[in-house]
């Protein structure tokens, strides 16, 4: 039976394909002046595995009309749109997260968002290789990026829903260092190594001060009092990591030295330029962990710190804000300052 005018038509496509049969409308017409005749303009719906799908995906699209362009757009797309906005908003860190959970995304990136089922995003993350925190991060992205597109009626309502059914219960990656702290011995290979490159110095600090390696490298000169020996870290992901960080004895000798650096930031790249995550990570830690023979992610340095204050004797609330962890205490939900003169005592104890 033939479709009645206006309706859009389906027809097959030559050749082995996946999905052969096309679906497409009608939404103008160009005139040739040569030829002195109209013909048809097509956008296209879809593409689909069989004749039966494709008659339902032109039956949905006049039953409910939606823009073409904007309902083919690709995983790919919508993230490129998603991130032009969300980035603008978020710390260099966060962004350097998101991208590195796009990157998994590699067997999706082509695919038109709204036909995306819960079991592509599942293999993503089954055959990432990844363990939890970077998992958290990629579902956090999936929820985000839904909720742009249900905003821009890329996607319907419900299928935001199907990002909450994503298992990331189970990660894998075989080549991960657990979590570990730092024995005597390694810290002492550090400082004796500390003369070799003056990155050493930033695995001193950060072993001294348990901040996130993160929070070290977006640190700004003018965030830094080392009169008052503190540092002041005004974005953080949560209310408690947005806090003055006291800076050890042991530690201020390299701080003195990086204020001297001609760089607007903290800690630099040989030239003066921000350091990022990844250059620090692949460039300077690798390295001078193997030749240190020893093997830790960089934050071991602060799960050290955590550990040795706290057989230090110190406080566990004073603890959580030396290093920025939210207490999930009643009485710790409701924020008050502890004195850095007490900070300072606390973190020179280990």
């Amino acid at each position: 039976m033939k479709n009645p005018n206006g309706y859009g038509s389906i027809y097959k496509l030559s050749g082995n394909r996946r999905k052969p049969w096309a679906v497409r409308k009608t939404v103008g017409w160009d005139f040739d002046r040569d030829t002195s005749k109209t013909k048809p303009i097509y956008e296209f719906v879809g593409y689909y595995a069989t004749r039966s799908e494709a008659m339902q995906a032109l039956a949905n699209y006049n039953e409910s009309p939606y823009d073409i362009g904007i309902r083919l757009l690709t995983f790919e797309g919508v993230y490129n749109k998603w991130s032009d906005i969300h980035f603008e908003n978020i710390s260099q860190s966060n962004i350097n997260g998101y991208k590195a959970a796009f990157k998994l995304c590699e067997s999706i990136k082509n695919m038109p968002f709204a036909e995306i089922r819960l079991d592509h995003l599942q293999k993503v993350v089954d055959t990432s290789g990844k363990n939890t925190p970077t998992l958290k991060k990629l579902k956090i992205m999936f929820g985000m990026m839904y909720d742009y597109a249900v905003i821009h009626d890329i996607v319907p309502t419900e299928k935001r829903e199907k990002v909450r059914y994503l298992d990331i219960s189970k990660p894998g990656n075989p080549n991960a260092y657990k979590r570990s702290r730092f024995n005597d011995t390694e810290i002492k290979k550090v400082w004796k190594s500390k003369d070799n490159d003056i990155y050493y110095t930033v695995v001193l600090m950060l072993l001294y001060t348990g901040a996130r390696v993160s929070e070290l490298l977006e640190a700004k000169k003018t965030n830094v009092n080392l009169k008052e020996k503190w540092y002041y870290i005004p974005k953080s992901k949560t209310k408690a990591g947005i806090r003055y960080v006291p800076i050890p004895d042991k530690a201020l000798p390299f701080f003195q030295y990086w204020m001297t650096r001609d760089s607007e930031y903290l800690i630099c790249t040989h030239d003066g330029k921000k350091m990022t995550y990844d250059k620090f990570y692949h460039t300077h830690w690798k390295r001078i962990m193997s030749a240190l023979g020893i093997k830790h992610t960089p934050h071991c340095t602060r799960y050290t710190t955590i550990s040795k204050l706290t057989e230090a004797g110190v406080d566990d609330r004073i603890i959580k804000q030396i290093v920025g962890h939210q207490g999930k205490d009643v009485t710790e939900i409701v924020y008050t300052d502890i004195d850095m003169n007490v900070k300072l005592e606390a973190i020179n104890r280990i």
